[in-house]
């Protein structure tokens, strides 16, 4: 099911994407092995990519921890595997559940590569050395130095727009109007009506914490946040448990990442669902791919990474349920996301700098205000 949303779209930013002079290219079709090591190959320096890519294979494993939805995890790992021969694990995680496990083992990971979710636990990850620079020859098709960390430890695959997701059939039985900025989440009405994810485990949350902070300032966007958890149901582990709940109206409004709102109405049918871009503005995600600092398969990982910045990964998102917009100059943009108009409007400058620096310590401001780390709407099941 397919519902327009109607927005004006007169934002600070539009994704970056019409700076890119190259026309979008057509999905590709899957290939042989063969034709892709070709393809790579002709693209690379003297040796890089075949060498890299029979390096790969000697090594034959890949471990993968994907913070994107399974689906599109599932699909990248097979298509791997289909075009280059090797074996991929992978493990589905939350932004915080594989920094906080990266972080344990130290230098010494059980996984290879990080594969989507928002940048701002990469970011703390590449800050404490955990992640491993790597200057990929995809990047090239990067649509702007933004969508990458200036040492290579991280690489943009796709953009996500934050805002609101709220059923409407349960606001009109409520009489309630849907909120459409920050502020309104803070009406009395609303109490106990709003979903939000985990601070501790998500990135998404973790981008609310710094939006808030860049929004207002420090003390009052922790203070927001303290009157904003007046109104939360639940915290969920991962970002995109909010948007899972709204359909079926457990979750009346719920906070994260508008592509999952779609998947939401695409894929499953939920047509009372009404997707919002707050007033004043909003922020937005840099989902990223990464390799582990230590990785035991690190020709493999270097192999992913390439991978990754390729049509050939990134088009699967679509595919498979995920609607975010993609990165690179080559990759075919998912067109049901320009019919919901999910282009931003009053999008503000997120600061990637500041979030680097300090997202660990405003995290810890925000628990401490709260007051509720054992708290049980915090799920991390």
């Amino acid at each position: 099911m397919k519902k327009l949303l109607a927005l004006v779209l007169t934002g600070t930013m539009v994704l970056g994407l019409a700076a890119c002079t190259a026309p979008a290219a057509a999905p590709a079709a899957e290939a042989p092995a063969a034709e892709a090591e070709a393809a790579a190959e002709e693209a690379a320096p003297a040796g890089g990519m075949e060498a890299l890519i029979a390096a790969a294979k000697e090594e034959g494993t890949l471990v993968v921890y994907g913070s994107c939805e399974e689906d599109y995890l599932a699909a990248a790992c097979d298509h791997f595997k289909e075009l280059y021969g090797i074996d991929v694990q992978y493990q589905r995680l939350s932004t915080g559940e594989v920094q906080s496990k990266i972080e344990e083992e130290n230098g010494n990971p059980s996984g290879d590569v990080w594969f989507g979710g928002t940048t701002d636990p990469y970011n703390v990850s590449a800050a404490e050395g955990l992640l491993e620079p790597y200057e990929a020859i995809n990047a090239s098709h990067l649509i702007g130095d933004m969508y990458r960390d200036a040492d290579g430890c991280w690489y943009g695959i796709y953009k996500g727009i934050l805002g609101f997701m709220v059923n409407k059939d349960e606001l009109d039985r409520m009489g309630l109007e849907a909120p459409q900025d920050w502020q309104d989440l803070l009406k009395e009405d609303y109490k106990g009506l709003i979903w939000l994810s985990n601070y501790n485990t998500a990135g998404t949350a973790k981008l609310v914490v710094n939006t808030m902070i860049q929004k207002y300032g420090h003390d009052e966007g922790i203070q927001y946040l303290v009157d904003l958890d007046k109104n939360i149901e639940v915290y969920t582990k991962s970002g995109s448990g909010p948007s899972k709940n709204v359909g079926t109206g457990e979750c009346v409004i719920g906070i994260g990442f508008l592509h999952d709102g779609i998947t939401q109405i695409e894929d499953n049918g939920y047509g009372n669902i009404e997707l919002i871009i707050p007033s004043s503005g909003t922020s937005f995600e840099i989902g990223a791919t990464a390799i582990f600092k230590g990785a035991k398969h690190p020709n493999a990982a270097k192999l992913w990474i390439e991978y990754a910045l390729s049509p050939d990964c990134v088009e699967l998102a679509a595919q498979n349920g995920s609607y975010q917009f993609l990165v690179l100059d080559n990759a075919q943009q998912p067109a049901i996301a320009a019919e919901f108009g999910l282009d931003p409007n009053n999008v503000m400058d997120y600061d990637f700098a500041d979030a680097k620096e300090n997202t660990t310590q405003y995290v810890e401001d925000v628990m401490n205000a709260l007051g509720s780390a054992a708290d049980d709407r915090f799920k991390t099941e």
